[in-house]
């Protein structure tokens, strides 16, 4: 009896079962359910790692503009601050250069001023005591020129002591036994002209302190020592102004009979 109602129930079942299976909608399907949380969620945490990547980038690319923005104006703010620094020290440098050059020039003044007008030259002072060999020496000349010749004297000697290795010695010997013999000093004048040559063999001013050595002889009356040296000029140096007036000295003794 029960296996005959059993057989009589069990395909009812059957279609019942599988019938409501496939009659569940999609929607209601708790594995489509399940999926759908699933791929919802996955959806969701790829956004947020795409968010905070680009989240990431933007921050990073506005820290770096700002940086750079930072780094631009400390630039600039140093090369102000430079160029500002170069402007002061060259004005400096101008107002310290243009102050010395005008204490130089008036001490020069002074000094000069003193010794042109008569004053005396300080035993031992140079004509521009601060100066250089230049300036001291062109002093020296400017005396002789304007035939203070003492004190000309003192200057050159004055020169000669302070600046013994001055390019500009073998000159000033040369004047200084000038002023000697301007002044018809002719034995200091000898000696001082024969320190040119012995002294500063290779300088210009040789023929010249050789033709006034033959000078001074002659105003001394030694007339072997003047022809001596007068034809060592004409000899040594032929093609030069002291070999022409040298030739002329000569001519003049020999009319003289001397």
């Amino acid at each position: 009896m029960i296996s005959t109602v059993h057989k009589l129930l069990l395909p009812g079942l059957v279609v019942l079962v599988f019938g409501g299976c496939v009659l569940m909608p999609p929607a209601e399907d708790p594995v489509q359910i399940k999926l759908a949380e699933l791929e919802q969620r996955l959806q969701n945490i790829e956004r947020m790692v795409q968010n905070q990547s680009l989240v990431s980038l933007t921050q990073q690319v506005g820290a770096i503009e700002r940086r750079g923005d930072e780094m631009q104006g400390r630039v600039e703010e140093l090369e102000h601050s430079s160029e500002t620094t170069a402007e002061r020290q060259r004005q400096l440098y101008a107002d310290v250069d243009t102050r010395i050059q005008e204490l130089e020039t008036a001490l020069q003044a002074r000094n000069s001023v003193n010794v042109m007008d008569g004053g005396a030259l300080p035993p031992g002072q140079l004509p521009v005591p601060s100066g250089s060999d230049r300036d001291n020496y062109q002093a020296a000349l400017e005396l002789l020129k304007a035939e203070r010749y003492q004190p000309a004297a003192l200057a050159f000697q004055q020169f000669l002591v302070a600046f013994p290795d001055s390019e500009r010695a073998d000159n000033a010997q040369y004047w200084l036994a000038e002023t000697h013999y301007v002044t018809n000093q002719y034995p200091t004048a000898l000696k001082e002209f024969q320190i040119v040559i012995t002294k500063y063999p290779d300088s210009r001013k040789v023929p010249d302190a050789l033709l006034k050595m033959g000078y001074c002889s002659y105003e001394l009356k030694n007339w072997d020592a003047a022809r001596t040296s007068l034809t060592r000029v004409q000899t040594e140096y032929p093609e030069t102004t002291a070999a022409r007036l040298a030739g002329q000295r000569l001519q003049r003794m020999q009319e003289e009979g001397v």
